[in-house]
């Protein structure tokens, strides 16, 4: 055996590195891709991959390259690239050493949809309580897509093949470019005018830009306002929008959105089975347990002998009009001793004793009642003689008595000279009035104001 003929690994690995080293087209490569599975080391070495629908390549980019970058990069970042494609011989992978990266307009994509992200979901636009279940058995299924296409497609093969019972409802609508997130809002609404159980929105894969109306805020929106439970199925598996977040279900393709849509007839019917399998236990387990109890009282002693019931209650009722009867000898015989007690007693021969308490209370409060009014009376008197006290103090009449009258005219008090108007005067002294007539009434006026 010729073993010279076989390489080490080593050997093969450095073959094609020196491959690819000495291939002038590989020495300045320009790529454009997404970022994914970034991580900055703390050397200041950026690892990463770039990755397209259908490739993925291994990239480095060394601290003395990435410092001169103007932005941050980061998963989902689509970037242009610079660099050389080697291989690195540990692992014997290929991968390219970048040397310049900037941001692809794309890349500005991804922040306008994490930006819109963050804004609807503090909304609460995709919150779980605002979920409309997904009916189990939808009659009718409603689906907003291109009527060209492998989703259609896929739908509908899918729809027939699991439950061909189901209506589908297409409404075409366009799926990508710049008219097309209106053309989708006016679907959705115009679907909400049909009868539908489930609606399925959505559409192939494809790149970020094919995919962008459904990362539009009107299509949220509208996904959100739909009266009908919605389905989202757009793209691949890995891809996600706006309209999977807000939907009330998501789907990871549009044949997994079929799926969810309608269950399988085959399970369906086994499911029925089953059930009428159950069913038929459950009335039979029925149907034996009472004939156990049928037969169990056909057997029984009372149903072949009907006649010992009746002795049964007959002798019952006996037995409780003997205790009736002995209750109301007891309590006839308890009253008659409890009344002969109370003629033999002292309060029932002498009734006046019940009263006793009452005359002694009432004596009581007559003797009380004198008391206080003999008190009050005493009372009122003294204040009677000490208010008559007073007014002898002030009674006028004890001026009379020291020589003083009073002169009245006209039944008015005369108290200056000035008030004299007639000649007639009554004049009250202590002991009775004389009547007097005053003249030369001027003459002495003169001479009091000539003596004052």
């Amino acid at each position: 055996m010729n073993e010279d003929k076989y390489l080490s690994i080593g050997a093969l690995t450095r073959y094609l590195k020196a491959k690819f080293d000495g291939d002038a087209n590989l020495r300045t490569v320009f790529l454009k891709g997404e970022i994914s599975n970034f991580k900055a080391h703390t050397s200041g070495h950026f690892y990463f991959s770039l990755k397209d629908e259908t490739s993925k390549i291994n990239a480095i980019m060394f601290a003395s390259k990435a410092r001169l970058i103007n932005f941050t990069p980061m998963d989902g970042s689509k970037v242009l690239v610079t660099g050389r494609v080697s291989v690195y011989e540990a692992t014997g992978s290929y991968q390219i050493y970048v040397d310049e990266m900037m941001e692809d307009g794309v890349g500005n994509l991804y922040i306008a949809f994490e930006k819109l992200k963050k804004e609807l979901a503090k909304e609460g636009l995709f919150d779980a309580k605002y979920k409309k279940p997904i009916p189990k058995i939808p009659e009718k299924i409603g689906i907003i897509t291109a009527s060209t296409g492998a989703a259609i497609r896929d739908i509908i093969s899918t729809i027939r093949r699991r439950f061909p019972y189901a209506e589908t409802y297409l409404f075409p609508c366009l799926v990508q470019g710049e008219f097309a997130k209106d053309d989708i809002v006016k679907k959705i609404k115009q679907a909400s005018d049909y009868d539908i159980d489930v609606l399925i929105v959505g559409r192939g894969g494809g790149s970020i830009e094919d995919m962008w109306p459904f990362n539009e805020e009107i299509v949220a929106r509208a996904i959100f306002d739909c009266p009908i439970p919605v389905i989202s199925a757009v793209g691949h598996e890995i891809d996600f929008t706006i309209a999977d977040f807000v939907a009330d279900l998501r789907a990871p393709t549009p044949t997994g959105a079929a799926e969810m849509a309608v269950p399988n007839m085959n399970d369906l019917i086994t499911h029925l089975q089953q059930l009428q399998i159950r069913l038929n236990e459950a009335v039979n387990n029925h149907i034996n347990k009472y004939q156990m109890q049928l037969n169990h009282l056909k057997d029984s002693y009372v149903l072949k002998n009907p006649m010992i019931m009746f002795d049964n209650k007959k002798q019952r009722l006996m037995l409780l009009e003997e205790r009736i009867n002995e209750n109301l000898k007891r309590k006839v015989e308890y009253e008659r001793l409890h009344l002969d007690h109370l003629k033999k007693s002292y309060i029932f021969k002498n009734p006046e004793v019940l009263f006793e308490p009452a005359l002694n209370q009432l004596k009581v409060f007559q003797e009380t009642l004198q008391r206080q009014i003999t008190s009050h009376i005493k009372n009122r008197n003294q204040y009677l003689q000490y208010q008559i006290e007073k007014l002898e103090v002030v009674n006028p009449l004890h001026i009379l008595n020291k020589g003083y009258n009073v002169a009245y005219q006209n039944g008015c008090l005369i108290k200056s000279v000035e008030q004299i108007k007639d000649k007639d005067l009554s004049l009250h002294f202590q002991d009775g009035v004389i009547y007097a007539t005053v003249d030369k009434i001027e003459k002495e006026k003169r001479e009091w104001q000539s003596k004052k």
